[in-house]
């Protein structure tokens, strides 16, 4: 019997395709067959995973194994920046914090991505949720600090395109985030919703530069921030927001690549409204992968949420079209 995009299973498939997950533990377990099984896209690999370069390549040639034999294809990431934040130091290199190497400048960004790629790519990751890309422009910035490359613009543009020039040209995609700028809040996102006043000419001639840059060097993906710009769209978090992903992202900057949400569990998403119904706005609005990074029953909610939007006409074929092409162009450019 052939199964229509109608089907309520082809449905479930297609809406598993706009989802990225995570799991427990250092090898295949129920969970992540369930929604391999299921048809995400991708999985996100973190400590609780793999804490070494060669355990770190067994599980994600463990992944890949599993979904080509059930006639799947998924790509497997990491959030890997050098510094405070990496999920493994075991046979990988030490590099120090993103503000280190944005002291030095370009040529020392390009190495380091460089670096990341070969360590990264020989260990089956296809995808690095790096570069930060945000400006470090408020010191009381508890998240960002120096996970930057720079409190100037211009210096945080011209490190980003060459991290991700060093990166891609490796063989692994990039992520420049967290669009449209975390590095003027006082709050971490994680635990709660931060909000910023700025005018939208504040915006281009700060945050927005190094999204610009990201976007002309052919970066493969950008992450939202749950962060609220009132002058851009009140109330509304960025991650969820039309005007800054369609008309900001998309439109302004020109940015065609893959946009992944930040992950739907952190509190100032989740704390608001369930995973589904996150998951679902973040598509409308133009996500094209939401991150669930933690918990089972959330990812199936987000899971069937978005198959439920798709039955009821919520969210419309075209942009799940949309959506999973531009997946599939990225898989297709760095997936092996």
């Amino acid at each position: 019997m052939t199964i229509t995009r109608n089907d309520p299973a082809s449905l479930r498939r297609r809406a598993a395709r706009l989802v990225c997950v995570g799991f427990d533990g250092p090898a295949l377990n129920d969970h992540i067959r369930e929604v391999l099984d299921a048809g995400v896209s991708g999985v996100v690999l973190f400590a609780r995973n793999a804490t070494s370069h060669s355990a770190l390549g067994e599980i994600s040639s463990a992944i890949k194994s599993y979904a080509t034999a059930i006639g799947s294809r998924v790509f497997v990431s990491i959030d890997h920046e050098g510094g405070r934040v990496v999920r493994l130091r075991d046979g990988m290199t030490t590099v120090a914090a993103m503000r280190e190497v944005g002291r030095i400048g370009a040529p020392e960004a390009h190495r380091v991505g460089a670096l990341f790629a070969r360590e990264l790519r020989s260990a089956n990751i296809d995808l690095d949720f790096a570069p930060v890309v945000d400006v470090d422009s408020n010191p009381s910035n508890p998240v960002i600090g120096d996970r930057s490359f720079h409190s100037d613009a211009a210096i945080v543009s011209e490190c980003a395109r060459a991290f991700i020039d060093g990166l891609q040209a490796g063989g692994v995609a990039g992520c420049a985030k967290h669009f449209p700028g975390h590095g003027d809040t006082d709050v971490d996102s994680h635990l709660a919703l931060p909000r910023l006043p700025h005018g939208l000419a504040r915006l281009r001639e700060v945050e927005l530069p190094p999204f610009r840059a990201a976007a002309r060097a052919g970066v493969a993906s950008i992450m939202t921030a749950h962060v609220v710009f009132e002058a851009l769209d009140s109330g509304i978090p960025a991650t969820m927001s039309r005007k800054a992903i369609e008309c900001v992202l998309r439109t302004e900057i020109g940015f065609q690549g893959v946009v992944f949400s930040d992950c739907l569990e952190m509190s100032a998403i989740a704390d608001g409204m369930g995973t589904g119904e996150a998951a679902v706005r973040a598509v409308e609005a133009g996500v094209d992968c939401v991150l669930v990074c933690h918990r089972r029953d959330r990812q199936r909610n987000a899971i069937e949420a978005l198959a439920q939007a798709m039955e009821s006409g919520r969210l419309a074929r075209a942009r799940i079209d949309e959506a999973i092409g531009r997946i599939d162009h990225m898989m297709d450019a760095f997936v092996r």
